[in-house]
């Protein structure tokens, strides 16, 4: 159970992060070849192993004792692992207090290491994309569905970015110090007035440092896997910082570890860089504009049973806040 508990809080921590290489699939890559299976049809006349789940279709859902096992003791290594890395990378952070923005830097290799290890040990297929996007200085934005986009994002974030976390997050313990040793940025959303000033902060600091930015858009985790409406912070940002919004596609991780569950699917992975959006152009009077536009890019890109609702899409331009 404390496992679990770890894992949640875990999800919203680290907003940055570097690259590294672990075995996955290129885009040129062929799919790896499916077993035999006796065939079932569904209601939407997709066809499908028996025994599997519609959203489970094209990996081997394997709910046998042995199966569980295995994950289970993948995802107690990745804790341990990560409680080791997390501990060395703090006491570099201390030696570095009088340097905040080389503090940066070693939080960036601490993602690289520790985010790269951690989909190691799970073992999922990786498909990249778009990697000629991935070291562009500007505003990265992803979608969030799972645990596994955070390490996803700890591993492939370029060197010299910052995240976005909750000012509460000081608070969870370890993580939550070495969040704060690594220099990055914080915010209160509990109050517009202090977010709306935290964020004319945060562009300056991006602006002056030179520094990319990583931030959810959505603002929390989708339950079902399908894209929330959009907060305009990100925009807001943008908007003073004059850098590029850089969407990073997720798809799979939803599947692969769902909601409150300990059990880590074989699901393959998609991460997706899109082209750089240019900003340096936008006006203040079109934030909502703005907003639409590129959560219609996530639309666009995304499989069928990750769209959002389309009473979700709708009401995209009234929900969007701080």
């Amino acid at each position: 159970m404390k496992t679990h508990l770890y894992f949640n809080l875990m999800e919203r921590l680290f907003g940055y992060l570097v690259k590294g290489n672990i075995p996955h699939q290129s885009e040129s890559s062929a799919p790896a070849p499916t077993s035999e299976k006796k065939r079932t049809v569904n209601r939407a006349n997709e066809v499908r192993p028996c025994g599997e789940s519609r959203d489970s279709a094209g990996f081997d859902d394997d709910d046998g004792w042995v199966a569980v096992a295995v994950s289970v003791l993948r995802i107690v290594a990745c804790f341990l692992s990560m409680m080791i890395t997390t501990f060395v990378w703090a006491v570099i952070m201390v030696l570095l207090l009088p340097w905040p923005y080389e503090r940066i830097k070693q939080g960036n290799l601490y993602g690289h290491a520790t985010g790269r290890m951690l989909m190691w040990i799970l073992g999922n297929p990786i498909k990249l994309e778009g990697m000629e996007f991935s070291n562009t200085r500007g505003i990265y934005i992803c979608n969030h569905a799972s645990p596994l986009d955070v390490f996803l994002v700890m591993w492939l974030i370029p060197t010299g970015t910052v995240g976005i976390a909750k000012k509460e997050i000081i608070w969870y313990p370890l993580f939550g110090q070495l969040y704060v040793l690594a220099n990055h940025l914080r915010i209160d959303r509990s109050n517009p007035a202090a977010a709306i000033k935290s964020i004319k902060e945060i562009a300056r600091v991006l602006v002056k440092k030179e520094l990319s930015l990583i931030i959810f858009p959505e603002g929390t985790r989708s339950k079902s896997g399908r894209l929330l409406p959009f907060k305009k912070g990100f925009v807001h940002i943008a908007l003073q910082s004059k850098l590029p919004i850089v969407p990073m596609v997720f798809t799979g991780t939803h599947l692969a570890w769902k909601k409150n569950s300990l059990r880590v699917r074989p699901a393959p992975l998609t991460v997706k860089f899109l082209p750089p959006i240019k900003t340096d152009d936008w006006v203040e009077d079109r934030v909502s504009e703005y907003v639409e536009m590129v959560h219609n890019i996530y639309v666009e890109n995304l499989p069928e049973s990750q769209k959002p609702l389309i009473s979700e899409g709708t009401e995209i331009a009234k929900k969007t806040n701080l």
